[in-house]
């Protein structure tokens, strides 16, 4: 059965790392959106208040996910919204960046799972 308490949403440019990780997520019962910008994203979190967490690619083409996290973390409505950063980028101190400008947990790509379900199951 699927929670409407347990909507996420993933925002990445690359439709291949979202049919991935929609395809893990929905066996795991998650509802999904997706988006494949930063403001198609915002336009979905606009209006469906029943997601509770955000997966960002960093590396997409107008706004990157540093600016996209930076920006959802400025509003009121959404800064309580947890995000996880999602990035190929895993060189010395891009997790640190990550978290700094207000992501809530750090995952490479390729997505370990198991990793990506620990900060899903802290913050679900």
């Amino acid at each position: 059965m699927k929670n409407i308490d347990q909507s996420i949403l993933i925002i990445d440019d690359d439709n291949r790392n979202i049919f991935a990780l929609k395809m893990v997520l929905k066996s795991k019962k998650y509802i999904c959106y997706t988006a494949t910008s930063y403001f198609e994203g915002l336009e979905i979190l606009q209006k469906n208040e029943d997601i509770k967490l955000i997966l960002m690619d960093m590396m997409m083409p107008d706004i990157d996910g540093y600016q996209a996290i930076a920006k959802l973390k400025e509003s009121e409505k959404m800064k309580a919204i947890p995000v996880i950063a999602i990035t190929a980028q895993a060189m010395s101190g891009d997790k640190e960046k990550c978290l700094e400008v207000g992501a809530d947990g750090y995952v490479s790509k390729p997505v370990d799972i198991d990793h990506l379900m620990v900060y899903i199951n802290k913050y679900l």
